[in-house]
């Protein structure tokens, strides 16, 4: 079995990306997957969506070696969600301080990739990186390990520059680096019909980057709610617009 590595990215902060990656995450779960959730972000929000604490381990993954040893000891660091098939490796402020080691190592653009290998004898059909706004070359290191990356972008103005930038690290990263992932697409979210400026940041994300469009996310009450409440979409209301659009989001995944 191949595990299939998907990274959640934007150089954008409040777009949605732990909301996306916890959902898909548990989504793929209630459909039979082993998903292994990797919280790169410092803020630790996957933990806490997820109604867990956030804890150092992500520091240990990306400073650490490869020996029998260091593997058992990453290993300890997996936690199971309390959802069937859901794992997550949580991480805290501590993974700011991981890369100023992998900057002082020079660690090449692989060693994220090189990292997470280690997981993928364990029967994983999915790992998700939720991946911060901008942590020097931990988000660069994270979509060159993938296989596929989403951008969520909030459906206000001056989204698509996030996205742009995204989309320019993802062209050299294909071009300089032999990155041999793909762009799954970029994910609408808050979306609002309602509002000028959500209709009208749909029509300029569909005409600027065309087919790489994916169905927008509602904005939705119940999505604030679900992490304060370390709860995902489908344990607070199942049959909801957010859960059905984000079941949707987890069927395009699986067809590849």
């Amino acid at each position: 079995m191949t595990t299939k590595i998907i990274c959640i990215a934007n150089q954008k902060g409040g777009v949605g990306k732990t909301t996306t990656a916890v959902s898909l995450a548990h989504g793929l779960s209630l459909r039979g997957k082993h998903v292994l959730l990797i919280d790169l972000d410092p803020q630790g929000q996957s933990a806490t969506a997820l109604g867990r604490s956030p804890e150092p381990g992500v520091f240990y993954l990306l400073t650490m070696g490869a020996t029998p040893q260091e593997t058992a000891f990453l290993k300890s660091w997996v936690r199971f969600s309390g959802r069937e098939g859901l794992y997550l490796f949580p991480g805290d402020q501590q993974t700011m301080a991981a890369q100023t080691v992998l900057n002082a190592q020079d660690q090449p653009i692989s060693a994220i990739r090189n990292s997470v290998s280690r997981f993928f004898r364990d029967g994983l059909h999915y790992i998700i990186f939720d991946t911060a706004p901008s942590v020097g070359g931990i988000q660069e290191r994270a979509v060159w390990a993938s296989d596929l990356v989403i951008v969520p972008t909030a459906t206000e103005f001056l989204s698509a520059d996030g996205v742009s930038k995204v989309l320019l690290m993802m062209s050299i990263l294909q071009e300089k680096k032999n990155w041999r992932g793909n762009l799954l697409g970029i994910l609408p979210t808050f979306y609002d019909e309602q509002t000028r400026e959500s209709k009208a940041t749909m029509d300029a994300l569909r005409e600027r980057f065309d087919a790489s469009v994916l169905t927008p996310i509602h904005r939705a009450t119940l999505l604030r709610e679900c992490a304060a409440q370390g709860q995902t979409i489908f344990e607070i209301d199942p049959l909801c617009r957010a859960a059905k659009e984000y079941q949707a989001l987890t069927q395009l995944v699986m067809k590849y």
